[in-house]
């Protein structure tokens, strides 16, 4: 019987449509050293701040092996959000605990071993560069500014008004419930909201509604000129946001997962 020197796939009309090869590579990680995922956001948009493009569709591993002991569930869902909301491809998890690893995978992350991530490269290895971006509870110094920033959100109050514009440099977060703005929104200002946003004026900057997962939640403005909308992060950026639906009243929501942008 003759032997196939070559053991390739190939079709039934001898063509060949796939390989199928094992291969090693590094992922840029955020390692965690705090599950509060507001502090992990105000020090991670400092740095994305530093650096946007360096971060725009780049596949990153969350390291969860340095979080103190005992700690619980970890709000994957705003971390993704959060993540992708960034420009961020979240692409799994390492060093978690049965609980924490159990809770990604719902999300569909990929729970990985020690040795997936690697550093250094051999000779015939082709490999990215391990990128440690450690994300500590310790948020970053603001810079000064004549105008206060709006009020920081309290759990448990469901609803938030903001009657003043948000400048650039501002974020504002509903963490629980909708959130409306009554003035408009400045490019570099992210807007964050666990259900709606409602925005009555231009909205510029970043708007990312359902931030805890809500697949439901929606976003709604009078003028939209978005650097950046998400609604359960799932998101579009403003290269993406069709020319004939900039600058006028608009809706924002998930269509079996899909993100959808329609006229009002």
């Amino acid at each position: 019987m003759a032997v196939n020197p070559n053991p390739r796939k190939t079709d039934p009309d001898g063509s060949r449509s796939f390989e199928l090869k094992a291969a090693s590579f590094t992922l840029p990680i955020i390692r965690l050293l705090d599950a509060n995922v507001e502090a992990v956001a105000a020090r991670l948009g400092a740095k994305v701040e530093k650096a946007p493009d360096f971060f725009r569709n780049t596949p990153v591993v969350i390291d969860l092996s340095d979080l103190p002991s005992g700690v619980g569930a970890i709000e994957f869902p705003l971390l993704v959000g959060l993540l992708r909301g960034y420009g961020m491809i979240p692409f799994g998890v390492r060093g978690g605990n049965r609980e924490q690893n159990a809770a990604a995978e719902a999300l569909e992350l990929a729970v990985l071993r020690e040795s997936y991530v690697r550093r250094g490269k051999s000779a015939n290895e082709t490999s990215t560069k391990e990128i440690d971006m450690e994300v500590s509870p310790t948020p970053p110094r603001e810079a000064a500014s004549s105008t206060p920033a709006p009020p920081a959100r309290r759990p448990g109050q469901g609803f938030m008004l903001i009657n003043r514009p948000v400048r650039s440099g501002q974020r504002v977060y509903a963490s629980g419930g909708d959130l409306s703005i009554v003035a408009a929104v400045s490019s570099g200002a992210e807007l964050m909201a666990d259900g709606n946003i409602h925005v009555y004026g231009p909205l510029r900057g970043r708007a990312l509604a359902g931030m805890n997962g809500n697949l439901e939640a929606r976003i709604f403005c009078q003028d939209l000129q978005a650097e950046l909308v998400s609604i359960a992060g799932h998101y579009r950026v403003s290269e993406g946001i069709p020319t004939e639906l900039r600058g006028v009243p608009v809706q924002i929501f998930l269509d079996q997962k899909i993100l959808r942008i329609e006229k009002l």
